[in-house]
C-alpha cells in the first residue's frame, strides 16, 4: 500500500512538470484520465522473483484507444499523447517500485517472524474446525507472550500423513492434526498480510497459511485452555 502511494506520487509529480512544460493550459481532469487510460496494456506474466509477481508489458492498448479517440480532433492527440504514454511507462514505475521496495519489505515484515503475522491479539479467539478437537479456548496472554518465542520448525507433511493414518487405524474417530483456527487476530500494521493460522491437536503448534508460503511454529506449553 505504502509502495503504491509513493509510486502514484511519483507519477503525479511527472504529469504535473509536463503539464507546466506546455504552452497550453490544461484540465487537470483530462490529463488524470489519460494517465489512467494509458496503464491499460497488453502483458505476459512470469515466474515470481522475491515473491513479487513480473509481468512484461508489451502492448500499449490504453495508448492505442486514446490515439483513435483524439485523433479526430486536430492537436488533440499530439496534446495529450505524452500522458498516455506516461500511464503506459507507469506500469515498469510501478513494477521497479515492486523490487525496490523488496528489502524494506523484508526488514519490517520478516517473513519468517510470528510477529508478522500475529501483532494483536486483543481479539482472538478460537473456531473448531473438525470434530476430533477438544472444548478448549484461547490462552490469550500466553499467546501474547509467546508471539516473540515460538520456534520455527520445518513442516513435516509426509510425518503428519503418517502419524493421522495410523492414529485412524487404531480408532473409529478421525483425526486431524490441525483441528482448530486462529481468528480474531492482526498481523503487523501496515504489512496487508491476512493469513489463515490453524492450531494444533495439542495446543502447542501454528500453522501460519500465508499468500506465498506456510509457515510452522511451536511453543513449549499448549496455547489452548482445556485441551490437551
Amino acid at each position: 500500500m505504502i509502495t503504491q502511494i509513493f509510486t502514484w506520487c511519483v507519477i503525479g509529480i511527472i504529469a504535473y512538470r509536463i503539464m507546466k512544460k506546455h504552452p497550453l493550459k490544461l484540465k487537470v481532469w483530462k490529463v488524470l484520465i489519460c494517465v489512467l487510460v494509458g496503464i491499460f496494456s497488453f502483458s505476459i506474466n512470469l515466474p515470481p522473483i522475491w515473491e513479487t509477481p513480473i509481468k512484461i508489458f508489451i502492448l500499449p492498448l490504453g495508448v492505442w484507444i486514446l490515439y483513435g479517440f483524439l485523433k479526430r480532433k486536430e492537436g488533440r492527440w499530439q496534446t495529450y499523447k505524452p500522458f498516455a504514454w506516461l500511464g503506459f511507462f507507469a506500469n515498469f514505475i510501478f513494477l521497479a517500485a515492486a523490487f525496490l521496495s523488496v528489502p524494506v519489505q523484508h526488514s519490517i515484515y520478516p517473513a519468517n517472524e510470528l510477529s508478522t503475522y500475529i501483532s494483536n491479539v486483543e481479539n482472538a479467539s478460537i473456531r473448531k474446525i473438525h470434530p476430533s478437537g477438544k472444548e478448549a479456548s484461547l490462552d490469550k496472554n500466553y499467546l501474547e507472550k509467546q508471539i516473540h518465542n515460538m520456534t520455527q520448525e520445518k513442516i513435516q507433511g509426509v510425518q503428519w500423513y503418517q502419524e493421522k493414518e495410523i492414529r485412524d487405524e487404531q480408532s473409529t474417530k478421525k483425526n486431524e492434526q490441525f483441528p482448530y483456527q486462529l481468528a480474531g487476530t492482526l498481523s503487523k500494521r501496515g504489512s496487508d498480510l491476512k493469513p489463515i493460522i490453524y492450531i494444533e491437536a495439542d495446543g502447542k503448534g501454528l500453522l501460519v497459511s500465508a499468500p506465498q508460503k506456510q509457515l510452522y511454529f511451536r511453543s513449549s506449553e499448549s496455547l489452548l485452555k482445556g485441551g490437551e
